[in-house]
């Protein structure tokens, strides 16, 4: 029988992706792979990614070690499989819309070109990725039972689905313990920049040199921390940042809010956040101050058509960025709904490179966590990003009386190289004014 090597190699995921990083391999040397089957965890600047494999075939040989960053083009591993026709053969190079290319149609000894990996290895037993963490969650089940069949020992997601499918869920006596942070007694933190309605899973928190008796332990700087860290340097060290703040009394809008809640969840099944409302806000405001769209090009400032906003969205791993595109185009009703997608597809760790993309202004909402007044880090390189602060009641003097008003603070991060204090007051002042405009006629649709 007859076989052909093909080279899976690294995927261009994004127009304007140039490289990106091996964060965790799914399968190891030896193991059979079907067609679309994930074969790898690929880190960008963006987001997080599972690379199917483009062909059917074993998997012989990784070309690429976890953590290393790769040019698009890169061959990453060596996928074997069987021809079965010359005409299967060619077909088989088109698959993948060059994520794959096929080296010459050869036979291949047993062992000949692959990684061998010693009996019993278990190097990568207790490092757990997103999406088994959120699996082993569903089905609560200890991860610490689990046998990984994965490289190095490491639990894939179908280890998890046939250990559920087998009823079991606790961990058996004896079980050596994990070399992870125990996350299951820890109480729940609520996450930055979205309401969400649930908790989002628990991050793994992966250990060295536990050594016992020692008051420290030292936590791995993961692909999308690093990530994380190189983008916040590049923010600060390029963008000269300046902040103003402005009060906003929203009293009518939790009126409005309060009013239309439960009706709209009914509706729609969507919760209905203040956020909703503040993105109208903004969009309403970037329409008469287009400026604020804009981002820094050294020569020119090129003022982005589009408004897509971009939602910090902080979980325990991260802070990630998905983006509402052409929000101008969308009523109050509509962004509710996409704020709330956003939201379930960070929550379960289903973002798309699309979902990460294109996003000309930021908006966080600080509040959700108690914040009333932060200084907020640009994304680079848009020009602006403005924190919705807590909702807070306090006694505010209107006509020389003293009334009780729900009064939240907006704060702006601005690039002084494009945006000024004037602009960015009148900008300011504008948003406010479209909050405090909302009232009970103000429709949804």
């Amino acid at each position: 029988m007859k076989t052909t090597l093909t080279e899976i190699v690294m995927p261009q995921l994004a127009e304007s992706l140039v490289s990106a990083t091996i964060d965790k391999w799914l399968k190891k040397p030896g193991d059979t792979i079907d067609m679309y089957e994930p074969i790898c965890e690929v880190l960008t600047d963006k987001v997080n990614a599972e690379l199917p494999s483009t062909i059917r075939g074993t998997l012989r040989k990784i070309l690429v070690g976890e953590g290393e960053n790769v040019p698009v083009g890169t061959p990453i591993c060596i996928i074997e499989s069987e021809v079965l026709g010359s005409s299967e053969s060619g077909d088989s190079g088109d698959a993948g819309t060059g994520t794959a290319r096929f080296a010459a149609e050869t036979s291949v000894a047993n062992g000949q070109g692959s990684v061998q990996e010693e009996e019993g290895d278990t190097s990568m037993r207790h490092r757990y990725s997103p999406a088994v963490q959120q699996l082993a969650a569903q089905h609560g089940i200890v991860l610490a039972s689990v046998k990984g069949t994965g490289l190095g020992g490491r639990i894939t997601r179908k280890d998890v689905l046939a250990y559920a499918a087998s009823g079991n869920t606790g961990t058996p006596a004896g079980a050596a313990p994990a070399q992870s942070i125990n996350m299951d007694t820890k109480e729940t933190v609520r996450t930055s920049g979205l309401h969400l309605t649930e908790s989002p899973p628990f991050p793994a928190i992966e250990v060295e040199n536990l050594q016992q008796g020692r008051s420290e332990y030292m936590i791995d700087v993961t692909p999308l921390r690093n990530t994380i860290a190189r983008n916040m340097r590049q923010s600060v060290t390029e963008i000269p940042h300046a902040w103003t703040t402005i009060e906003v009394d929203v009293t009518n809008l939790v009126v409005l809010r309060n009013k239309l809640k439960d009706e709209f969840m009914k509706r729609e099944g969507v919760n209905l956040t203040y956020l909703a409302f503040l993105l109208k806000a903004v969009v309403n405001a970037i329409k008469d101050y287009p400026i604020m769209n804009s981002v820094w090009a050294v020569d020119k400032i090129i003022v982005k058509r589009d408004i897509n906003l971009s939602l910090a969205v902080g979980t325990e791993e991260g802070v990630w960025t998905p983006v509402i595109k052409h929000a101008d185009q969308k009523n109050i009703a509509g962004l509710a709904r996409e704020v709330d997608e956003l939201a379930r597809k960070t929550r379960e760790g289903k973002l798309t490179m699309s979902d990460m993309q294109g996003g000309t202004f930021t908006i966080n909402n600080t509040g959700s966590f108690g914040s009333i007044l932060s200084y907020p880090i640009i994304n680079y390189p848009q020009a602006a990003i403005l924190t919705f602060e807590s909702i807070v009641k306090r006694p505010v003097v209107i006509n020389d009386m003293i009334a009780v008003r729900s009064m939240a603070n907006l704060c702006l991060s601005l690039d002084h190289r494009i945006l000024d204090g004037v602009i960015c007051g009148r900008f300011l002042q504008r948003v406010k004014d479209n909050l405090e405009g909302f009232d009970l006629d103000t429709k949804l649709y």
